[in-house]
């Protein structure tokens, strides 16, 4: 079978139960013109091999890791990889979109990405290479940390150069959230991928490549590469501010902006929030800038501490930690939340989430809804906004499960829940939202409530619009429009996580350099409408595995009360809520041509997807 260019055409299965490796073809010419690769090919194999009622963390679940045809083709920001489970904290399909250097050199070693699937009796990784792969035990790396195992890896191997995917302890233990680091530093962090690791006693992932990936009209794709990096070269936002500050540029601008996540997302705003910033970062702890595979951007941090109290170094500390697991705990000691971050890195823990549960922990404990006598098991610690000692206890507790720590291993959801506080829970799907209040971006809140993998902004970061005002301006407290809005940068997304590039690539251009990125190098004659079309048959599918995992539809669009009804308190959006988010929602879905949160049968057969309803 012929592919076209960008494709090897291969795909490793991996069968842990039986210990046993086969390499097997990629899907036609058509199927994947309809799928493209990563995170939309990965639906169509759940869809395909799936039950969606499966237990996440049982024998039947897969991970898929696949890659998409522009992957290490040297186009920009093409080194990025996608992991596709059934996810243990929401239950949704899941998919998680990660840099580094794995992604480039999983396609370098002459595939397309792997299907894992059964369970192992004994920890063991897999090493994959110029075309080969194998199972190796992993006894001696079970129990360790990111850092550690990765480089343990490499030195068995005889290779610093090897790519690694690890999880850490809180995989291990099926911390709901627990994240797959990659090389330490990057890391598929959202929706539990680690645990499903974990669950599978699959404890890395170790490859290598140095092929070159198969282009045939090099001429056109090269050319294109050219034009599209003279747009990004010319851009203020993407190269000036991201390569200068790293994501925290955001941290000033959205503080400012009065919707920063303040304790438990209490207030938008705090006089502090500065201590934080990008700014402060690279005037005290940043030692180098790091970019990932094929990216001119150079956004990643890599950071160190010397002072004994809070030591360390590695990747970060992002926009979203420094929100989440700062301003949100109430810390403005940036040294506290980089330490909170390296932690969260080498145990192997999304922050996002980690932030959001000790969060609504704290604000429970503040409200007397915890008692001393929860926390007996873990030492003396006052759980209150702005402690700093408690967060590094309650990392440590959450990632071996001990004491409250195995409630709040469970995630935000699951502790709101016992507790009967979901009204306050910044949830959507039973996982928690990034660091931008939704009061202050109605577009932003409606993206929240409607992602089909859990509260996440980059299901469809319309912040690009009402915020940073990029493409357009608009009024982002205003409810008009924001349906069209939402459903467009839903779709689009899907797409670009399909080729894959990255999101901050669309900061800089979107519609048509992409799909005649896509077409140059695969002959497609890919038009903006049908790139768009593409993203819009993989956002419904994953709705239709959602339905019927646990019954998807309208009771979870949502956002909590408490977003809807309680005003921000303090800040330049003192006072302000969400209002019209109904009228939002009906919006919405008119525009994707769902009824109550589920798509047509008229809709599916319009996207080829009647087979799987």
């Amino acid at each position: 079978m012929e592919y076209p260019s960008g494709y090897w055409g291969k795909i490793l299965r991996v069968n842990l139960t039986e210990r046993k490796i086969i390499t097997e073809p990629l899907p036609g010419q058509e199927v994947l013109r309809m799928w493209i690769g990563g995170r939309g090919l990965g639906v169509r194999y759940f869809l395909e091999e799936v039950n969606p009622k499966i237990d996440p963390l049982g024998n039947e679940n897969k991970i898929i890791i696949l890659t998409g045809p522009l992957t290490a083709t040297s186009y920009p920001t093409s080194g990025r990889c996608v992991s596709l489970t059934k996810s243990p904290l929401t239950e949704t399909i899941h998919d998680s979109n990660f840099g580094g250097q794995f992604g480039a050199q999983l396609k370098q070693s002459g595939f397309d990405g792997l299907i894992i699937e059964g369970v192992s009796e004994e920890p063991v990784y897999l090493w994959i290479h110029d075309g080969e792969a194998e199972i190796r035990k992993a006894g001696e790396l079970w129990g360790r940390d990111t850092r550690e195992t990765t480089e343990m890896i490499r030195k068995e191997l005889g290779d610093k150069k090897i790519s690694v995917l690890a999880i850490g302890p809180a995989g291990e233990n099926k911390v709901r959230y627990a994240s797959v680091m990659v090389d330490y530093s990057r890391a598929a962090g959202r929706g539990g991928h680690g645990a499903v690791f974990g669950a599978k006693k699959l404890k890395a992932i170790a490859v290598k490549g140095n092929l070159r990936v198969p282009i045939r009209e090099k001429e056109r794709f090269y050319d294109i590469i050219k034009n599209h990096m003279s747009i990004i070269r010319e851009n203020y936002l993407v190269p000036l501010m991201l390569n200068e500050f790293g994501t925290a540029m955001g941290v000033n601008f959205i503080n400012e902006s009065g919707f920063f996540p303040v304790m438990n997302f209490k207030h938008g705003y705090h006089e502090l929030a500065d201590n934080l910033s990008g700014e402060t970062i690279a005037a005290t702890i940043l030692t180098k800038k790091y970019a990932c595979a094929f990216c001119p951007i150079q956004c990643a941090r890599y950071t160190k501490i010397d002072d004994p109290e809070y030591a360390g170094q590695g990747s970060g500390p992002e926009y979203e930690t420094l929100g989440m697991l700062g301003a949100n705990l109430g810390i403005f000691n940036l040294k506290a939340v980089a330490k909170a971050n390296y932690m969260a890195n080498e145990l192997g823990l999304d922050t996002i989430e980690l932030g959001a549960t000790i969060g609504l922990f704290m604000d429970l404990y503040g409200q007397g809804k915890i008692k001393k006598s929860d926390l007996k098991e873990i030492g003396e610690i006052e759980p209150r906004f702005g402690n700093e000692e408690a967060l590094f206890k309650l990392i440590e507790a959450i990632t071996y499960r001990k004491g409250i720590g195995n409630l709040l291993a469970e995630g935000t959801y699951r502790v709101a829940e016992k507790y009967n506080v979901l009204d306050i829970a910044p949830t959507v799907r039973k996982q928690a939202w990034a660091a931008y209040d939704p009061r202050g971006a109605y577009g932003q809140a409606l993206s929240y409530a409607t992602s089909n993998r859990g509260g996440c902004h980059l299901r469809g970061y319309v912040i690009k619009r009402e915020v940073f005002g990029i493409y357009e301006v608009v009024d982002r407290l205003d409810i008009e429009g924001k349906g069209k809005m939402v459903v467009y940068a839903q779709n689009l997304k899907a797409t670009v996580d399909s080729l894959i590039v990255c999101e901050f690539l669309t900061f800089v251009y979107e519609l048509p350099q992409l799909a005649d990125a896509l077409s140059a190098l695969t002959g497609w004659d890919i038009s903006p409408e049908e790139f768009l079309k593409i993203g819009e048959r993989i956002y419904n599918a994953e709705r239709l595995f959602n339905i019927k995992s646990f019954g998807d539809g309208r009771e979870w669009d949502s956002i909590p009360r408490k977003f809807l009804e309680q005003p921000i308190e303090r800040g330049p959006l003192k006072g302000v809520t969400i209002k019209g988010f109904e009228k939002m929602l009906e919006d919405y879905y008119k525009e994707r041509g769902w009824i109550d949160g589920r798509p047509t049968i008229q809709k599916l057969k319009e996207l080829s997807l009647e087979k799987y309803q």
